[in-house]
């Protein structure tokens, strides 16, 4: 019989903690939206302690997103339980996740506890978050570094103490495959009440060993596995929810083992995570990757026009990856346009659809064909603005071979329109200066991607930058035919992304490494 495995998505806590990948509230909504079409069992929405940003991310995608059970993190400190609380209090299905370490090199060097006041707080937090809602999780940092003698003494008693989730965390990616496996199947065998609760794992990639780490538990009884969008998070990121998921699907008969999740939402997702967090997925990464589907060896080409399954395991379609060409352009009408959205998966408000569809009319003028890949673009830029105090007028870029690059730049300023001319090494470089010249940043470029959307040479080109200022990462992204004009809308969106944090800071906390 087929066992179902509870997907457990981190992407909105644990991989919000990549350096420079942090997200406003508006835009954890929106990757929250695509979690829940993509059917995961929960999301685990932020630590609602570590700043008002996180409580009313927490709060707002409790209450607004409907499907998964909504978790909030909490270390075992009062405080965080009902912060926690007060973030979750009212949506449908609630889950608090707290979390002390279990092993001695944790213990000593960063808690300043022993093994009984460890325990001790453990469990009083479980029975505090009981306190509050019927689904508590509890997480053993750093697990599998813990004298498994102690670990399963704790985890008895957090069971005991009403845990219905019990986490093993492989905090540092240290594991091997069989170990970690072996550690699982110790819990089984010397935790008497386990039979009380899910046995979920937390893997991160080290080693790169993340998805098979976590696979392996899966054969030993696991029920859920905690992962992210991409496998982004700390240092080396997580288990990459689209790995694990597809080897599921695909490998269904040996595990004996699926998951409910919509594989064909996935390539949906990755995209989405990647223009809002600014991390591109590397053209080689499995499943979503731009070469996953690529086939360039004459062998492989030979097997594939004669049956698919030779070199392929699994259909692009089957994660969502299928590019319609969308019969839309600059005479199609506004009702056929929010019919083919809702198709795709957005279900947008009145005034969002509205600059949704104008958007659409002026890109239909510059291009012979609108992909479905270009809506997407369009819509999740909408959805994500934030307050704009730079804003786009108009831009004219001189350059050539024989020309210094020039640029005219012509910018609404708090209302205001400001024109400035500058030089620069490049076009882009040009621009850039000019547009800093008359936001007077004092922010640092740190990177500058260009990709096109879709082929052709009228294609949608998208760029990614990141700015720094005052140790604050963000990422700035634009979209256009002319790649100069995405170039500088990637760096207002970023510079806007600035100036919001400035008016943010002093009430927003540090975000905290944690499990």
């Amino acid at each position: 019989m087929t066992r179902m495995i509870q997907i457990f998505d981190t992407t909105l806590r644990d991989g919000e903690q990549s350096p420079g990948a942090s997200m406003n509230v508006e835009e954890k909504l929106i990757i929250a939206k695509q979690l829940a079409r993509l059917n995961v069992d929960i999301i685990e929405a932020g630590f609602a302690f570590s700043s008002p940003g996180d409580f009313e991310a927490v709060k707002r995608i409790a209450h607004e997103v409907e499907g998964p059970i909504v978790a909030s993190l909490a270390r075992a400190k009062p405080e965080d339980v009902d912060r926690a609380w007060e973030a979750l209090k009212g949506a449908s299905k609630p889950r608090i996740h707290t979390f002390i370490s279990t092993s001695d090199i944790h213990l000593k060097h960063q808690f300043r506890l022993t093994r009984d006041q460890a325990l001790r707080r453990a469990v009083e937090m479980v029975e505090r978050a009981r306190g509050y809602v019927e689904d508590v999780e509890f997480s053993p940092m750093d697990a599998t570094r813990s004298d498994e003698t102690y670990l399963c003494e704790v985890l008895e008693a957090v069971i005991a103490a009403g845990a219905r989730t019990v986490n093993i965390a492989d905090t540092v990616g240290y594991a091997i495959p069989h170990e970690f496996a072996s550690l699982i199947r110790t819990i089984r065998e010397r935790v008497p009440n386990i039979n009380k609760a899910v046995i979920s794992v937390h893997c991160h990639n080290d080693l790169g060993l993340s998805t098979a780490n976590s696979l392996a538990a899966v054969s030993e009884g696991a029920g859920q596995v905690e992962c992210t969008i991409n496998g982004i998070g700390e240092r080396a990121g997580n288990a990459s929810l689209e790995e694990v998921v597809m080897t599921l699907r695909t490998r269904r008969r040996l595990f004996e083992a699926d998951t409910q999740v919509r594989t064909e939402e996935i390539t949906k997702a990755s995209r989405l995570v990647s223009k809002i967090t600014g991390m591109m997925v590397q053209p080689n990464k499995s499943v979503v990757g731009a070469n996953a589907f690529a086939h360039e060896s004459g062998i492989h080409q030979d097997g594939l026009l004669k049956e698919k399954m030779t070199y392929e395991i699994m259909t692009p379609a089957s994660v969502g990856l299928v590019q319609s060409n969308l019969v839309l352009g600059k005479h199609s009408g506004r009702h056929a346009f929010k019919n083919r959205l809702e198709e795709i998966g957005y279900r947008l408000t009145e005034e969002e659809l509205n600059a949704a569809f104008e958007r659409m009319k002026h890109l239909a003028d510059q291009k012979k064909e609108i992909f479905e890949e270009d809506i997407e673009t369009i819509v999740n830029e909408e959805l994500s603005k934030i307050p704009e105090v730079y804003l786009l007028r108009k831009i004219h870029v001189e350059s050539g071979s024989d020309v210094i690059p020039t640029a005219t730049v012509e910018l609404s300023v708090h209302g205001q329109s400001i024109q400035n001319v500058g030089k620069g090494d490049g076009p882009v470089d040009a621009a850039y200066k000019t547009i800093a010249a008359i936001a007077q940043t004092k922010s640092r470029l740190l990177s500058y991607v260009v990709a096109a959307i879709t082929g052709g040479t009228d294609a949608l080109g998208e760029v990614t930058v990141r700015l720094e200022e005052d140790g604050k990462n963000v990422t700035g992204y634009g979209a256009d035919t002319d790649i100069i004009v995405a170039s500088a809308k990637a760096y207002l969106n970023a510079l806007n992304k600035l100036a919001y944090w400035k008016t943010k800071r002093g009430q927003d906390g540090s975000k905290v490494g944690l499990i």
